[in-house]
């Protein structure tokens, strides 16, 4: 069975991050993603939908750090659906998103500008450091800079 979100979006607003009893840290934030189409008069409309996500520990500390309102973010999890009682004793449902991993997809402003820089440096899901080796297929950005196509297309030949 398989469980699993991949969103590219931009962030509704800043990071809300509590920590609980026992010191764990806990990020809420809500991301928006758009679809564009043409309608049947040809014009183009376009849908924003809105995903709650949640992130743990780590990567709750990284988000409060790195993540800001209208912030481009990648963003890998499991959807997860909860129930809970408002103060009336209503039944209420949320769905979430819980990512194991985000990255920030925002231009860094002192970044050197070279070939395979296209993408921000690599962070670990578990440490918030920067890794030095190229990212795996397993953290999905590729920089394969062997081939003979201009930078310009590499940036928009996304796996997905």
């Amino acid at each position: 069975m398989i469980n699993k979100v991949i969103l590219i979006g931009n962030l509704g607003k800043d990071p809300e991050v509590r920590h609980l009893e026992s010191g764990v840290a806990v990020a809420k934030f809500s991301v928006a993603t758009n679809e564009s189409y043409q309608d049947k008069n040809q014009q183009w409309q376009t849908v924003t939908e809105w995903h709650d996500v949640v992130v743990w520990r780590n990567l709750a500390e990284r988000a409060e750090r790195q993540l800001k309102k209208g912030s481009l973010v990648y963003i890998e999890g499991k959807l997860t659906h909860r129930k809970w009682q408002d103060k009336d004793g209503n039944d209420r449902y949320n769905t979430e998103v819980v990512a194991n991993t985000f990255r920030s997809l925002e231009k860094r402003e002192n970044a050197p500008t070279s070939v395979g820089s296209e993408f921000p440096a690599v962070e670990s899901a578990y440490t918030g450091s920067a890794a030095t080796s190229t990212p795996s297929v397993e953290n999905t950005a590729s920089t394969d800079t062997s081939s003979t196509k201009p930078v310009a297309e590499s940036v928009d030949d996304l796996p997905f």
